[in-house]
């Protein structure tokens, strides 16, 4: 009998402790408020997601479809945000672990705010679409994609700094090894430099017929960072190096606005 009342001591002893100084009950509590939220984030991706889709289908208007896509992901984040706030609002931790669980709650909110900023850069490729007398489709999504670089590397350093560890000796050290990469990659550099020469100067476009001589000839495809692809006529691809789009004259054929033709026709001198 003994052995029983021991065991049931320590139980409850147990039970009261919990795990981190929180008992079992908040801890099933807070799980249960998690969960509560789960739910709540299904029934936003089957009901609210599914009726603005629909919604913004039955306009003619592409940004708001574009809106509602790229929102798909941070809508379905929130609730785990706010699940995760909220049961770890109700335990009661100890002061050294309530500010480890605070910076948690601060993380998962950073990283949502600086995903919604990420996901709004796509819809506004749609407005930039307007300007393309300024600006060509190809460096509109290079525009876009170094955006969305630059608001991971800021979300990042942002996490970072919330956990106490400090950029400023990383960018330096980044630095350094910067200098070191572009000593060695003078190549990468040239590519990329002279790759925005030719958006900038509208030297050719995707689908457009180009020609350098004694290089390449065929239709162009895709404009990269470091190089650009071209079908040839054969249907192969080649991956031609964007200096050589700089150091070479390119005939874009496909902006040729008279064309000569030669023909041979033979007649019989009866006709």
């Amino acid at each position: 009998m003994d052995v029983l009342n021991n065991f049931k001591d320590l139980f409850l002893s147990v039970w009261a402790k919990g795990i981190l100084g929180i008992d079992f009950f908040q801890i099933i509590i807070g799980i249960g408020i998690f969960f509560i939220f789960l739910v709540f984030r299904g029934l936003i991706s089957k009901l609210i997601i599914k009726k603005l889709e629909i919604i913004s289908k039955r306009t003619t208007n592409k940004l708001d479809d574009a809106f509602v896509k790229s929102m798909e992901g941070p809508a379905r984040f929130l609730p785990i945000v706010l699940g995760v706030f909220f049961a770890s609002y109700y335990m009661s931790f100890s002061d050294e672990t309530r500010s480890f669980v605070d910076n948690i709650n601060r993380t998962l909110i950073t990283i949502l705010i600086f995903w919604i900023i990420h996901q709004i850069i796509e819809p506004i490729s749609y407005i930039l679409s307007g300007l393309d007398k300024v600006l060509t489709r190809e460096l509109i999504g290079w525009i876009i994609k170094s955006l969305k670089v630059l608001i991971f590397i800021l979300g990042l350093a942002a996490v970072l700094e919330l956990w106490g560890i400090k950029i400023g000796p990383i960018i330096a050290g980044l630095g350094l090894f910067g200098v070191a990469v572009a000593l060695g990659a003078q190549d990468l550099f040239k590519n990329l430099i002279s790759g925005i020469l030719v958006l900038v100067e509208k030297r050719f476009k995707i689908g457009d017929w180009i020609l350098v001589e004694g290089i390449i000839e065929g239709i162009v495809e895709k404009i990269g960072f470091r190089s650009t692809v071209i079908r040839k006529f054969d249907k192969s691809l080649a991956i031609i190096p964007n200096f050589q789009f700089a150091e070479n004259a390119v005939v874009n054929i496909s902006a040729t606005t008279n064309w000569i033709i030669s023909w041979v026709i033979t007649l019989q001198y009866n006709t």
